[in-house]
Protein backbone atom coordinates (compact mmCIF):
# COMPACT_ATOMS: atom_id res chain seq x y z
CA UNK A 1 0.00 0.00 0.00
CA UNK A 2 1.30 3.42 -0.93
CA UNK A 3 2.60 5.28 2.15
CA UNK A 4 0.76 8.53 1.32
CA UNK A 5 -2.49 6.66 0.61
CA UNK A 6 -2.13 4.75 3.89
CA UNK A 7 -1.71 7.96 5.88
CA UNK A 8 -4.65 9.58 4.06
CA UNK A 9 -6.80 6.52 4.82
CA UNK A 10 -5.88 6.64 8.52
CA UNK A 11 -6.62 10.40 8.69
CA UNK A 12 -10.02 9.98 6.98
CA UNK A 13 -10.99 7.04 9.22
CA UNK A 14 -9.93 8.99 12.32
CA UNK A 15 -11.86 12.08 11.24
CA UNK A 16 -14.94 9.94 10.55
CA UNK A 17 -14.73 8.36 13.99
CA UNK A 18 -14.28 11.74 15.67
CA UNK A 19 -17.23 13.05 13.63
CA UNK A 20 -19.45 10.15 14.79
CA UNK A 21 -18.50 10.80 18.42
CA UNK A 22 -19.16 14.56 18.06
CA UNK A 23 -22.55 13.86 16.45
CA UNK A 24 -23.44 11.55 19.36
CA UNK A 25 -22.39 14.22 21.87
CA UNK A 26 -24.38 16.88 19.98
CA UNK A 27 -27.45 14.60 19.84
CA UNK A 28 -27.23 13.89 23.57
CA UNK A 29 -26.81 17.57 24.41
CA UNK A 30 -29.75 18.56 22.18
CA UNK A 31 -31.98 15.81 23.59
CA UNK A 32 -31.07 16.84 27.14
CA UNK A 33 -31.95 20.48 26.36
CA UNK A 34 -35.27 19.41 24.79
CA UNK A 35 -36.09 17.34 27.87
CA UNK A 36 -35.19 20.30 30.06
CA UNK A 37 -37.52 22.58 28.06
CA UNK A 38 -40.32 20.00 28.22
CA UNK A 39 -39.75 19.62 31.97
CA UNK A 40 -39.88 23.41 32.40
CA UNK A 41 -43.13 23.56 30.41
CA UNK A 42 -44.78 20.80 32.46
CA UNK A 43 -43.67 22.29 35.77
CA UNK A 44 -44.92 25.74 34.70
CA UNK A 45 -48.30 24.18 33.89
CA UNK A 46 -48.32 22.36 37.23
CA UNK A 47 -47.58 25.35 39.44
CA UNK A 48 -49.96 27.51 37.36
CA UNK A 49 -52.75 25.01 37.95
CA UNK A 50 -51.91 24.81 41.65
CA UNK A 51 -51.99 28.63 41.95
CA UNK A 52 -55.42 28.73 40.25
CA UNK A 53 -56.78 25.95 42.45
CA UNK A 54 -55.54 27.64 45.62
CA UNK A 55 -57.34 30.86 44.72
CA UNK A 56 -60.50 29.06 43.59
CA UNK A 57 -60.66 26.85 46.67
CA UNK A 58 -60.23 29.91 48.86
CA UNK A 59 -63.06 31.62 46.97
CA UNK A 60 -65.29 28.53 47.21
CA UNK A 61 -64.79 28.40 50.98
CA UNK A 62 -65.88 32.05 51.22
CA UNK A 63 -68.94 31.39 49.01
CA UNK A 64 -69.91 28.39 51.10
CA UNK A 65 -69.56 30.40 54.27
CA UNK A 66 -71.54 33.26 52.75
CA UNK A 67 -74.43 30.97 51.70
CA UNK A 68 -74.62 29.44 55.15
CA UNK A 69 -74.73 32.88 56.73
CA UNK A 70 -77.38 34.05 54.26
CA UNK A 71 -79.57 31.01 54.93
CA UNK A 72 -79.23 31.44 58.69
CA UNK A 73 -80.66 34.97 58.67
CA UNK A 74 -84.23 33.66 58.12
CA UNK A 75 -85.81 36.94 56.97
CA UNK A 76 -86.61 38.59 53.67
CA UNK A 77 -83.80 40.69 52.28
CA UNK A 78 -84.10 44.38 51.71
CA UNK A 79 -84.81 45.01 48.05
CA UNK A 80 -84.02 48.16 46.11
CA UNK A 81 -84.01 49.13 42.44
CA UNK A 82 -80.93 50.93 41.28
CA UNK A 83 -81.22 50.68 37.50
CA UNK A 84 -84.28 50.74 35.21
CA UNK A 85 -84.47 50.44 31.44
CA UNK A 86 -87.66 51.04 29.32
CA UNK A 87 -88.72 50.51 25.71
CA UNK A 88 -91.89 51.73 23.91
CA UNK A 89 -93.13 50.74 20.39
CA UNK A 90 -96.43 51.47 18.55
CA UNK A 91 -97.60 50.09 15.19
CA UNK A 92 -99.91 52.65 13.44
CA UNK A 93 -101.35 50.04 11.07
CA UNK A 94 -102.54 47.64 13.74
CA UNK A 95 -102.80 50.18 16.54
CA UNK A 96 -100.73 47.74 18.71
CA UNK A 97 -98.56 49.11 21.47
CA UNK A 98 -95.66 47.24 23.15
CA UNK A 99 -94.07 48.49 26.37
CA UNK A 100 -90.92 46.71 27.75
CA UNK A 101 -89.29 47.50 31.11
CA UNK A 102 -86.22 45.99 32.81
CA UNK A 103 -85.37 46.69 36.47
CA UNK A 104 -82.19 45.52 38.21
CA UNK A 105 -83.01 44.78 41.85
CA UNK A 106 -80.45 44.35 44.65
CA UNK A 107 -81.18 42.13 47.66
CA UNK A 108 -79.30 43.06 50.82
CA UNK A 109 -78.99 40.33 53.50
CA UNK A 110 -76.91 42.65 55.73
CA UNK A 111 -73.96 40.22 55.66
CA UNK A 112 -70.88 42.38 56.25
CA UNK A 113 -67.19 41.54 56.13
CA UNK A 114 -67.09 41.19 59.89
CA UNK A 115 -68.77 37.79 59.55
CA UNK A 116 -65.72 36.50 57.65
CA UNK A 117 -62.99 38.09 59.71
CA UNK A 118 -63.49 39.66 63.12
CA UNK A 119 -60.34 41.73 62.70
CA UNK A 120 -61.66 43.39 59.54
CA UNK A 121 -62.94 46.93 60.05
CA UNK A 122 -64.57 47.16 56.60
CA UNK A 123 -68.37 47.73 56.52
CA UNK A 124 -68.78 46.39 52.98
CA UNK A 125 -71.87 44.29 52.51
CA UNK A 126 -72.63 41.44 50.12
CA UNK A 127 -75.66 41.77 47.90
CA UNK A 128 -77.54 39.56 45.46
CA UNK A 129 -78.62 40.98 42.12
CA UNK A 130 -81.66 40.01 40.04
CA UNK A 131 -83.28 41.26 36.85
CA UNK A 132 -87.07 41.87 36.67
CA UNK A 133 -88.30 42.11 33.03
CA UNK A 134 -91.94 42.99 32.03
CA UNK A 135 -93.39 43.02 28.50
CA UNK A 136 -96.93 44.50 28.03
CA UNK A 137 -98.93 44.43 24.77
CA UNK A 138 -101.96 46.72 24.22
CA UNK A 139 -104.33 46.28 21.28
CA UNK A 140 -106.55 49.24 20.21
CA UNK A 141 -105.93 50.99 23.51
CA UNK A 142 -105.55 54.67 23.90
CA UNK A 143 -101.96 55.20 24.91
CA UNK A 144 -100.34 58.49 24.33
CA UNK A 145 -97.09 58.95 22.54
CA UNK A 146 -95.28 59.48 25.77
CA UNK A 147 -95.80 55.78 26.59
CA UNK A 148 -98.10 56.42 29.58
CA UNK A 149 -101.05 54.05 29.80
CA UNK A 150 -104.53 55.49 30.21
CA UNK A 151 -105.98 52.06 30.68
CA UNK A 152 -104.61 49.91 33.55
CA UNK A 153 -104.92 46.36 32.26
CA UNK A 154 -102.82 45.26 29.21
CA UNK A 155 -104.06 42.63 26.76
CA UNK A 156 -100.86 40.54 27.15
CA UNK A 157 -98.43 40.74 30.06
CA UNK A 158 -95.19 38.69 30.26
CA UNK A 159 -93.10 38.94 33.44
CA UNK A 160 -89.68 37.29 34.02
CA UNK A 161 -87.20 37.40 36.89
CA UNK A 162 -83.59 35.99 36.80
CA UNK A 163 -80.47 36.10 38.88
CA UNK A 164 -77.62 38.30 37.59
CA UNK A 165 -74.69 35.99 38.30
CA UNK A 166 -72.19 38.19 36.47
CA UNK A 167 -72.81 41.19 38.71
CA UNK A 168 -73.02 39.03 41.80
CA UNK A 169 -69.78 37.17 41.00
CA UNK A 170 -67.93 40.37 40.17
CA UNK A 171 -69.11 42.01 43.39
CA UNK A 172 -68.28 38.88 45.41
CA UNK A 173 -64.78 38.54 43.90
CA UNK A 174 -63.94 42.14 44.76
CA UNK A 175 -65.33 41.66 48.26
CA UNK A 176 -63.56 38.31 48.79
CA UNK A 177 -60.16 39.50 47.56
CA UNK A 178 -60.23 42.54 49.81
CA UNK A 179 -61.00 40.36 52.84
CA UNK A 180 -58.44 37.63 51.91
CA UNK A 181 -55.66 40.18 51.37
CA UNK A 182 -55.58 41.09 55.05
CA UNK A 183 -55.59 37.50 56.32
CA UNK A 184 -52.28 35.84 57.36
CA UNK A 185 -50.82 33.37 54.86
CA UNK A 186 -51.11 30.39 57.26
CA UNK A 187 -54.91 30.94 57.36
CA UNK A 188 -55.13 30.96 53.55
CA UNK A 189 -53.15 27.82 52.74
CA UNK A 190 -51.64 24.91 54.71
CA UNK A 191 -48.45 22.94 54.00
CA UNK A 192 -50.41 19.67 53.73
CA UNK A 193 -52.92 21.05 51.23
CA UNK A 194 -50.19 22.63 49.08
CA UNK A 195 -48.16 19.39 49.04
CA UNK A 196 -51.20 17.32 48.09
CA UNK A 197 -52.13 19.67 45.23
CA UNK A 198 -48.57 19.58 43.88
CA UNK A 199 -48.40 15.79 44.10
CA UNK A 200 -51.66 15.39 42.16
CA UNK A 201 -50.67 17.82 39.42
CA UNK A 202 -47.11 16.46 39.05
CA UNK A 203 -48.45 12.92 38.80
CA UNK A 204 -50.89 13.99 36.09
CA UNK A 205 -48.02 15.49 34.05
CA UNK A 206 -45.79 12.43 34.78
CA UNK A 207 -43.10 14.44 36.55
CA UNK A 208 -41.89 11.56 38.72
CA UNK A 209 -39.09 13.11 40.74
CA UNK A 210 -38.90 14.34 44.37
CA UNK A 211 -39.79 18.00 44.92
CA UNK A 212 -39.64 20.65 47.64
CA UNK A 213 -41.79 23.77 47.86
CA UNK A 214 -42.10 27.08 49.65
CA UNK A 215 -44.02 30.36 49.55
CA UNK A 216 -42.09 33.64 49.64
CA UNK A 217 -43.56 36.99 50.63
CA UNK A 218 -41.92 39.95 48.90
CA UNK A 219 -38.76 37.89 48.40
CA UNK A 220 -38.59 36.54 51.96
CA UNK A 221 -39.33 32.95 53.00
CA UNK A 222 -42.51 32.26 54.95
CA UNK A 223 -43.36 29.36 57.27
CA UNK A 224 -45.37 27.67 54.51
CA UNK A 225 -42.64 25.47 53.05
CA UNK A 226 -41.37 21.88 53.06
CA UNK A 227 -38.63 20.86 55.49
CA UNK A 228 -35.81 20.52 52.90
CA UNK A 229 -36.70 23.38 50.61
CA UNK A 230 -33.69 25.24 49.23
CA UNK A 231 -33.66 27.76 46.43
CA UNK A 232 -31.59 26.79 43.39
CA UNK A 233 -31.77 28.97 40.30
CA UNK A 234 -31.31 25.97 37.97
CA UNK A 235 -33.94 23.69 39.50
CA UNK A 236 -36.45 26.07 41.17
CA UNK A 237 -39.55 27.41 39.41
CA UNK A 238 -41.89 30.15 40.69
CA UNK A 239 -45.29 31.72 39.99
CA UNK A 240 -47.32 34.51 41.68
CA UNK A 241 -50.29 33.41 43.82
CA UNK A 242 -53.21 35.16 45.57
CA UNK A 243 -53.52 38.15 43.21
CA UNK A 244 -55.49 41.12 44.69
CA UNK A 245 -58.09 43.38 43.02
CA UNK A 246 -55.41 45.70 41.66
CA UNK A 247 -53.57 42.78 40.00
CA UNK A 248 -50.74 42.91 42.52
CA UNK A 249 -49.41 39.96 44.49
CA UNK A 250 -46.94 39.78 47.31
CA UNK A 251 -46.71 35.98 47.42
CA UNK A 252 -44.68 33.69 45.18
CA UNK A 253 -45.03 29.90 45.05
CA UNK A 254 -41.60 28.25 44.50
CA UNK A 255 -41.16 24.57 43.65
CA UNK A 256 -37.67 23.01 43.60
CA UNK A 257 -36.53 19.67 42.15
CA UNK A 258 -33.24 18.57 43.84
CA UNK A 259 -32.79 15.55 41.52
CA UNK A 260 -33.81 17.30 38.31
CA UNK A 261 -30.59 16.50 36.41
CA UNK A 262 -30.78 12.83 37.40
CA UNK A 263 -34.44 12.66 36.33
CA UNK A 264 -33.75 14.27 32.96
CA UNK A 265 -30.80 11.95 32.36
CA UNK A 266 -32.84 8.87 33.36
CA UNK A 267 -35.19 9.56 30.46
CA UNK A 268 -32.22 9.37 28.08
CA UNK A 269 -30.28 6.59 29.78
CA UNK A 270 -31.62 3.76 27.61
CA UNK A 271 -30.89 5.28 24.22
CA UNK A 272 -27.68 6.83 25.57
CA UNK A 273 -26.35 3.44 26.69
CA UNK A 274 -27.14 1.96 23.29
CA UNK A 275 -25.41 4.89 21.63
CA UNK A 276 -22.33 4.46 23.85
CA UNK A 277 -22.24 0.69 23.23
CA UNK A 278 -22.46 1.11 19.45
CA UNK A 279 -19.87 3.90 19.53
CA UNK A 280 -17.52 1.68 21.58
CA UNK A 281 -18.03 -1.14 19.07
CA UNK A 282 -17.11 1.25 16.26
CA UNK A 283 -14.04 2.47 18.22
CA UNK A 284 -12.93 -1.12 18.94
CA UNK A 285 -13.51 -2.15 15.33
CA UNK A 286 -11.67 0.92 14.11
CA UNK A 287 -8.76 0.36 16.50
CA UNK A 288 -8.58 -3.29 15.51
CA UNK A 289 -8.69 -2.47 11.80
CA UNK A 290 -6.07 0.26 12.22
CA UNK A 291 -3.89 -2.07 14.26
CA UNK A 292 -4.22 -4.76 11.59
CA UNK A 293 -3.35 -2.26 8.87
CA UNK A 294 -0.28 -1.10 10.78
CA UNK A 295 0.76 -4.70 11.51
CA UNK A 296 0.26 -5.69 7.89
CA UNK A 297 2.35 -2.74 6.83
CA UNK A 298 5.06 -3.68 9.35
CA UNK A 299 4.92 -7.33 8.27
CA UNK A 300 5.19 -6.21 4.66
CA UNK A 301 8.28 -4.15 5.51
CA UNK A 302 9.75 -6.99 7.60
CA UNK A 303 9.13 -9.52 4.85
CA UNK A 304 10.81 -7.22 2.36
CA UNK A 305 13.71 -6.94 4.79
CA UNK A 306 13.69 -10.74 5.23
CA UNK A 307 13.75 -11.36 1.47
CA UNK A 308 16.62 -8.90 1.09
CA UNK A 309 18.54 -10.62 3.88
CA UNK A 310 17.82 -14.12 2.56
CA UNK A 311 18.83 -13.02 -0.95
CA UNK A 312 22.03 -11.55 0.42
CA UNK A 313 22.81 -14.63 2.52
CA UNK A 314 22.06 -17.09 -0.31
CA UNK A 315 24.01 -15.01 -2.81
CA UNK A 316 27.31 -15.40 -0.93
CA UNK A 317 27.18 -19.24 -0.59
CA UNK A 318 26.03 -19.61 -4.20
CA UNK A 319 28.87 -17.37 -5.38
CA UNK A 320 31.34 -19.36 -3.23
CA UNK A 321 30.04 -22.68 -4.61
CA UNK A 322 30.30 -21.38 -8.20
CA UNK A 323 33.86 -20.18 -7.62
CA UNK A 324 34.81 -23.52 -6.07
CA UNK A 325 33.29 -25.43 -9.01
CA UNK A 326 35.07 -23.21 -11.52
CA UNK A 327 38.35 -23.80 -9.64
CA UNK A 328 37.86 -27.57 -9.66
CA UNK A 329 37.32 -27.50 -13.42
CA UNK A 330 40.69 -25.77 -13.82
CA UNK A 331 43.16 -28.35 -15.30
CA UNK A 332 45.91 -27.15 -12.97
CA UNK A 333 43.78 -27.65 -9.86
CA UNK A 334 42.08 -30.92 -10.84
CA UNK A 335 45.33 -32.77 -10.37
CA UNK A 336 45.84 -31.33 -6.86
CA UNK A 337 43.77 -33.55 -4.54
CA UNK A 338 44.41 -31.34 -1.53
CA UNK A 339 42.91 -28.28 -3.26
CA UNK A 340 40.02 -30.32 -4.63
CA UNK A 341 39.22 -31.61 -1.12
CA UNK A 342 39.39 -28.05 0.24
CA UNK A 343 37.03 -26.76 -2.47
CA UNK A 344 34.67 -29.68 -1.94
CA UNK A 345 34.64 -28.93 1.81
CA UNK A 346 33.80 -25.32 1.01
CA UNK A 347 30.90 -26.45 -1.19
CA UNK A 348 29.67 -28.78 1.56
CA UNK A 349 29.91 -26.04 4.24
CA UNK A 350 28.08 -23.47 2.12
CA UNK A 351 25.44 -26.04 1.25
CA UNK A 352 24.94 -26.78 4.97
CA UNK A 353 24.65 -23.09 5.64
CA UNK A 354 21.83 -22.68 3.08
CA UNK A 355 20.20 -25.87 4.31
CA UNK A 356 20.24 -24.54 7.91
CA UNK A 357 18.52 -21.36 6.81
CA UNK A 358 15.83 -23.28 4.93
CA UNK A 359 15.37 -25.57 7.95
CA UNK A 360 14.79 -22.53 10.20
CA UNK A 361 12.04 -21.28 7.88
CA UNK A 362 10.45 -24.75 7.72
CA UNK A 363 10.62 -25.17 11.52
CA UNK A 364 8.74 -21.92 12.11
CA UNK A 365 6.14 -22.85 9.50
CA UNK A 366 5.61 -26.29 11.08
CA UNK A 367 5.41 -24.80 14.58
CA UNK A 368 2.64 -22.41 13.49
CA UNK A 369 0.73 -25.29 11.87
CA UNK A 370 1.28 -27.52 14.91
CA UNK A 371 2.94 -30.08 12.64
CA UNK A 372 6.34 -30.17 14.36
CA UNK A 373 6.74 -33.36 16.38
CA UNK A 374 8.34 -32.55 19.74
CA UNK A 375 8.84 -35.70 21.78
CA UNK A 376 10.03 -34.87 25.30
CA UNK A 377 12.20 -36.95 27.59
CA UNK A 378 13.93 -36.51 30.90
CA UNK A 379 17.23 -34.65 30.36
CA UNK A 380 19.93 -32.88 32.33
CA UNK A 381 19.83 -29.20 31.44
CA UNK A 382 23.56 -28.82 32.01
CA UNK A 383 24.26 -31.50 29.39
CA UNK A 384 22.09 -29.62 26.90
CA UNK A 385 24.01 -26.39 27.59
CA UNK A 386 27.38 -28.11 27.15
CA UNK A 387 26.22 -29.68 23.88
CA UNK A 388 25.04 -26.28 22.58
CA UNK A 389 28.39 -24.71 23.45
CA UNK A 390 30.15 -27.38 21.35
CA UNK A 391 28.02 -26.36 18.35
CA UNK A 392 29.22 -22.74 18.46
CA UNK A 393 32.73 -23.46 19.73
CA UNK A 394 34.39 -23.11 16.32
CA UNK A 395 32.62 -19.79 15.67
CA UNK A 396 33.63 -18.38 19.05
CA UNK A 397 37.24 -19.53 18.59
CA UNK A 398 37.36 -18.00 15.12
CA UNK A 399 36.60 -14.60 16.75
CA UNK A 400 38.90 -15.23 19.72
CA UNK A 401 35.90 -15.08 22.06
CA UNK A 402 35.10 -16.94 25.25
CA UNK A 403 32.08 -18.66 26.77
CA UNK A 404 32.24 -18.95 30.58
CA UNK A 405 29.80 -21.20 32.45
CA UNK A 406 28.51 -20.65 36.01
CA UNK A 407 26.33 -23.75 36.42
CA UNK A 408 25.11 -23.46 40.01
CA UNK A 409 21.72 -25.17 39.75
CA UNK A 410 21.52 -28.23 42.05
CA UNK A 411 18.36 -29.69 40.48
CA UNK A 412 18.78 -30.00 36.71
CA UNK A 413 16.39 -32.71 35.49
CA UNK A 414 13.80 -31.33 33.06
CA UNK A 415 11.35 -32.79 30.55
CA UNK A 416 12.36 -31.58 27.10
CA UNK A 417 13.27 -32.45 23.52
CA UNK A 418 17.07 -32.48 23.45
CA UNK A 419 17.38 -31.57 19.74
CA UNK A 420 15.01 -28.61 19.78
CA UNK A 421 16.15 -27.31 23.14
CA UNK A 422 19.79 -27.55 22.03
CA UNK A 423 18.77 -25.42 19.02
CA UNK A 424 17.25 -22.92 21.46
CA UNK A 425 20.55 -22.46 23.34
CA UNK A 426 22.51 -22.44 20.06
CA UNK A 427 20.28 -19.72 18.59
CA UNK A 428 20.63 -17.53 21.69
CA UNK A 429 24.43 -18.04 21.71
CA UNK A 430 24.60 -17.34 17.96
CA UNK A 431 22.61 -14.15 18.50
CA UNK A 432 25.03 -13.08 21.27
CA UNK A 433 28.03 -13.72 19.00
CA UNK A 434 26.53 -11.87 15.99
CA UNK A 435 25.66 -8.77 18.04
CA UNK A 436 29.06 -8.52 19.73
CA UNK A 437 30.97 -6.01 17.60
CA UNK A 438 34.20 -6.67 19.52
CA UNK A 439 35.58 -9.97 20.86
CA UNK A 440 32.54 -11.99 22.07
CA UNK A 441 32.49 -12.56 25.84
CA UNK A 442 29.57 -14.68 26.95
CA UNK A 443 28.58 -15.92 30.42
CA UNK A 444 26.07 -18.71 31.05
CA UNK A 445 24.44 -19.01 34.51
CA UNK A 446 22.04 -21.57 35.97
CA UNK A 447 20.18 -21.52 39.30
CA UNK A 448 17.13 -23.00 40.96
CA UNK A 449 14.14 -20.91 42.00
CA UNK A 450 11.35 -22.97 43.56
CA UNK A 451 10.42 -25.70 41.03
CA UNK A 452 12.17 -24.05 38.09
CA UNK A 453 15.66 -23.94 36.62
CA UNK A 454 16.73 -20.51 35.39
CA UNK A 455 19.22 -20.18 32.51
CA UNK A 456 20.85 -16.78 31.92
CA UNK A 457 22.95 -16.11 28.83
CA UNK A 458 24.73 -12.78 29.16
CA UNK A 459 26.82 -11.04 26.49
CA UNK A 460 28.74 -7.75 26.33
CA UNK A 461 27.54 -6.84 22.86
CA UNK A 462 25.77 -3.82 21.37
CA UNK A 463 22.56 -4.34 23.36
CA UNK A 464 19.16 -3.19 22.15
CA UNK A 465 16.59 -0.43 22.63
CA UNK A 466 13.42 -0.75 24.73
CA UNK A 467 11.32 -0.88 21.55
CA UNK A 468 13.46 -3.73 20.18
CA UNK A 469 13.12 -5.68 23.45
CA UNK A 470 9.34 -5.70 23.05
CA UNK A 471 9.52 -7.09 19.50
CA UNK A 472 12.70 -9.18 19.50
CA UNK A 473 10.74 -12.48 19.56
CA UNK A 474 8.46 -11.53 16.64
CA UNK A 475 8.83 -13.44 13.40
CA UNK A 476 10.99 -11.67 10.79
CA UNK A 477 11.84 -8.85 13.19
CA UNK A 478 15.41 -7.58 13.21
CA UNK A 479 16.61 -4.37 14.80
CA UNK A 480 18.18 -2.05 12.25
CA UNK A 481 21.84 -1.31 12.88
CA UNK A 482 22.59 1.24 10.21
CA UNK A 483 23.79 -1.07 7.44
CA UNK A 484 21.00 -3.57 6.81
CA UNK A 485 23.34 -6.48 6.17
CA UNK A 486 26.12 -5.85 8.64
CA UNK A 487 24.67 -8.59 10.88
CA UNK A 488 23.62 -11.73 9.03
CA UNK A 489 20.26 -13.30 9.88
CA UNK A 490 16.65 -13.26 8.85
CA UNK A 491 14.70 -12.66 12.05
CA UNK A 492 13.52 -16.23 12.55
CA UNK A 493 15.93 -17.58 15.19
CA UNK A 494 14.44 -15.92 18.29
CA UNK A 495 10.86 -16.45 17.08
CA UNK A 496 11.69 -20.16 16.88
CA UNK A 497 13.31 -20.00 20.34
CA UNK A 498 10.20 -18.47 21.94
CA UNK A 499 7.85 -21.03 20.36
CA UNK A 500 10.00 -23.98 21.51
CA UNK A 501 10.40 -22.60 25.08
CA UNK A 502 6.65 -21.99 25.38
CA UNK A 503 5.96 -25.50 24.05
CA UNK A 504 8.06 -26.75 26.99
CA UNK A 505 5.80 -24.74 29.40
CA UNK A 506 8.63 -22.30 29.92
CA UNK A 507 9.18 -18.57 29.55
CA UNK A 508 11.90 -16.43 27.97
CA UNK A 509 12.74 -12.79 28.73
CA UNK A 510 15.42 -10.34 27.70
CA UNK A 511 17.11 -7.59 29.69
CA UNK A 512 19.22 -5.18 27.72
CA UNK A 513 20.62 -1.69 27.55
CA UNK A 514 21.91 -0.04 24.40
CA UNK A 515 25.71 -0.35 24.24
CA UNK A 516 25.94 -2.51 27.37
CA UNK A 517 24.98 -5.97 26.15
CA UNK A 518 21.96 -8.22 26.67
CA UNK A 519 20.88 -11.01 29.02
CA UNK A 520 18.44 -13.71 27.85
CA UNK A 521 16.63 -15.48 30.71
CA UNK A 522 14.98 -18.87 30.14
CA UNK A 523 12.72 -20.36 32.83
CA UNK A 524 11.92 -24.08 32.56
CA UNK A 525 9.92 -26.22 35.06
CA UNK A 526 11.78 -29.09 36.79
CA UNK A 527 10.58 -32.69 37.02
CA UNK A 528 9.30 -33.22 40.58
Amino acid sequence: MNKLFFRLLVVLMSLSLIGIILVQVYWFNTSFKNNDEQFRYHVTQVIGNVADKLQKEEAYSFIDKYKKLKDSIGKEPEKSDFLEFGYYQRDSRTNETIIYSNNIVSEDFNVSSSFFDKKTDSIKKLKNFSSKRITEVYNNNDIDNSGVQQKVTPDIKIQKSDKLDILENAQFEIFFKDIAAVKPLQDRVSIEKLQKLLEIELKEYEVKTPFEFGIYSNGLATKVKSDRFKFNKNSTYSIPIFTDNEGNNKYQLLVSFPHKQKFLFSELVGITLLSIIFTLIIIIAYSSALNQLIRQRQISEIKTDFINNMTHEFKTPIATINLALDAIKNPKVIQDKEKINRYLQMIRDENKRMHAQVENVLRISKLEKRELDIAKESNNIHDIIEDAIEHVNLIIEDRDGTITTHLQANRTTVLLNDVHFTNVIVNVLDNAIKYSPNVPKIDIYTENIKDFVIIKIKDQGSGMSKAAQKRIFEKFYREHTGDLHNVKGHGLGLAYVKRIVEDHNGEIFVESEKGKGSTFIIKIPLIN
